[in-house]
């Protein structure tokens, strides 16, 4: 599978062949190219899978690899949580359905036999998890800010090898972009710009939280990507962390106050901005100093929380307000909503998926149905999530708009 130009310039390159590295390996020469710009661009998943190499070998090949994606996405759509029970609602489906998923009609009656559970298991354990990732993704065009970060599916665990650890980008919107399975013995740090390498971030703002907090990621999200930043700051950067809590900010007249009840909770928050250009702070390209005080109040027992977050930006003034920030500082939580919604709603973190690429082509088929009920505008994906169960075989392929 092919690359544009662009593309391939931000990916890393073999030390001995100079090939282009597999974003989900850091050791070995890609064999499966992450899809192009104009893959992910398809029309339809439907068009955009049907682009994917097939993983298995050519012979004993029943069912297209599409097909069996499809199924697959339908299902969890359907609420399905496992292979078994893709299997199972693979198996009831009508003929109608098996027709539309891309089915071929076999034998003198045209009879569409579905995909087994068995069938599923394997090819979502040898997938392409990037390249899924990438063509079931949200693009980010258009978009005022990315936020990255990771959560581990804690039920892949075993006793030799940790927890699929799956760093994760979404937008303002609350879609997710694409997610890579971060190596085992690393950490995010390692996948951060392979996971935004395929894509055209320029003019959006990436939020992080301090982990990511890293000269390194600055430069190439500004010089490399055109991109801005917003990332938060703490003790990992100690020096930075000194510097900025020593700034004036009580002095600071550019700032900005919110308040917000629900979830059980009072939030009051404020945010304070300093131009910090020429102060010497040993961080490439910034500008702007920023500190949010959040006051929670929980509404039950009373309790009162203070945190203090420190955060630096590459914006001048002009081109990001206190009203702004607070905004983007927002869109990096919400990332966690996701999360949330995947380890209450799917029951991510109970799942025992764990061979292979398994762990994260599932969570890259709940992420597709998140962002496919969000585009409907669904608040409550659990909500949303019983209300395609009702009619299993008919609303999960309408959603993702198969023929």
């Amino acid at each position: 599978m092919q690359r544009s130009s662009d593309d391939q310039r931000d990916l890393p390159s073999h030390p001995t062949t100079g090939a282009p590295m597999c974003r989900q390996s850091a050791t070995t020469v890609c064999l499966v190219k992450s899809p192009s710009r104009e893959h992910r661009e398809l029309p339809g998943p439907a068009a955009r899978l049907a682009v994917l190499p097939d993983p298995r070998d050519r012979r004993g090949r029943r069912h297209t690899l599409a097909s069996v994606l499809l199924t697959a996405a339908c299902a969890v759509l359907a609420g399905a949580r496992s292979y078994l029970a893709i299997g199972q609602w693979a198996r009831h489906a009508p003929q109608d359905t098996l027709a539309r998923l891309g089915f071929r009609a076999r034998g003198p009656l045209g009879v569409r036999l579905p995909a087994s559970a068995s069938t599923v298991r394997r090819v979502l354990v040898l997938v392409c998890p990037g390249g899924l990732a990438d063509l079931l993704g949200h693009g980010p065009a258009g978009t005022e800010s990315v936020a990255v970060d990771g959560k581990s599916a804690r039920g892949s665990r075993t006793d030799t090898v940790p927890a699929a650890h799956l760093l994760s980008a979404v937008t303002a919107a609350g879609r997710t972009v694409s997610q890579l399975r971060v190596p085992d013995k690393t950490n995010e740090i390692t996948a951060f710009t392979a996971l935004l390498a395929p894509f055209d971030l320029a003019g959006a703002v990436v939020t992080a939280d301090a982990l990511h907090t890293q000269r390194e990621h600055a430069k190439w999200l500004v010089e490399v990507k055109h991109a801005h930043y917003l990332l938060v700051v703490k003790g990992n950067q100690p020096k930075l962390h000194a510097a900025l809590k020593s700034l004036p900010w009580k002095e600071v007249t550019a700032r900005r106050y919110d308040r917000e009840r629900g979830h059980g909770r009072h939030e009051t928050r404020s945010v304070r901005m300093l131009t910090v250009t020429g102060l010497a702070l040993d961080f490439p390209h910034v500008v702007q100093a920023v500190k949010i005080l959040r006051h929670r109040t929980e509404t039950k027992t009373g309790r009162v929380t203070r945190q203090t977050v420190y955060a630096i930006t590459d914006m001048p003034a002009r081109e990001a307000s206190p009203q702004l920030i607070g905004r983007l500082a927002r869109s990096q939580w919400g990332i966690e909503a996701v999360h949330h919604i995947r380890d209450t709603t799917f029951t991510e973190d109970a799942s025992t998926i764990r061979t292979g690429h398994g762990p994260e082509n599932m969570a890259t088929l709940r992420n597709l149905a998140i962002n496919t009920l969000r585009d409907t505008g669904c608040r409550n994906i659990a909500a949303g999530l019983r209300e395609v169960s009702y009619t299993p075989f008919t609303r999960p392929l309408d959603l993702l708009q198969l023929p």
